[in-house]
C-alpha cells in the first residue's frame, strides 16, 4: 500500500498513475510493495527531523526511514515540497519532474542503492532518469 500525507499547505493530487509508477519501478527491482507512506512537508517541519533525529542542521528535500525486511519494501519518505520547488527553480525544470524524482530516489533506497560515493550517486542518478524516462503519465 502506497499512502500520502499532507503535512502542510501542497496541493497534491494521488494518482493511480503515480501509484502504479512506483509499483513498477518496485517490479523492475525484484521487490515487493509493503507499506510506503510519502509525507509532503514544509522546509522547517523537515529541518526539525533532520535536527532532531539525524543531528543534521541543514535543509534537504527528502529523509527517508527505510522499514524494508528482505524484499518487502517499507518505510516513511518525508518530502519537503519547499525544496523541491525551489531545486526545481534552479535547475529550469517542471516541479513534478523533480517531485517525481525525489519520490523514486526514496524507493530506490529501499530497494539497495546508496548515494553516499560518486559512485553510487552516479548510479542512483542513471536508475532515477531511467525511471522517469518510463512515466506514461
Amino acid at each position: 500500500m502506497i499512502a500520502y500525507t499532507i503535512i502542510d499547505k501542497f496541493e497534491f493530487r494521488k494518482s493511480n498513475e503515480l501509484t502504479s509508477w512506483i509499483q513498477f519501478v518496485l517490479d523492475e527491482e525484484h521487490k515487493q510493495l509493503g507499506e510506503v507512506n510519502y509525507i509532503f512537508c514544509s522546509d522547517d517541519y523537515l529541518h526539525d527531523i533532520n535536527v532532531k533525529v539525524l543531528k543534521h542542521n541543514t535543509l534537504t528535500d527528502i529523509i527517508s526511514f527505510d522499514y524494508t525486511l528482505g524484499v518487502v519494501v517499507s518505510g516513511d519518505i518525508y518530502i519537503s515540497h519547499e525544496r523541491v520547488a525551489d531545486n526545481a527553480k534552479k535547475m529550469g525544470i517542471d516541479f513534478n519532474d523533480e517531485l517525481h524524482r525525489v519520490m523514486v530516489h526514496g524507493i530506490l533506497h529501499y530497494c539497495g542503492y546508496g548515494d553516499k560515493s560518486d559512485q553510487e550517486q552516479q548510479l542512483m542518478r542513471s536508475k532515477e532518469d531511467y525511471y522517469l524516462s518510463l512515466r506514461t503519465f
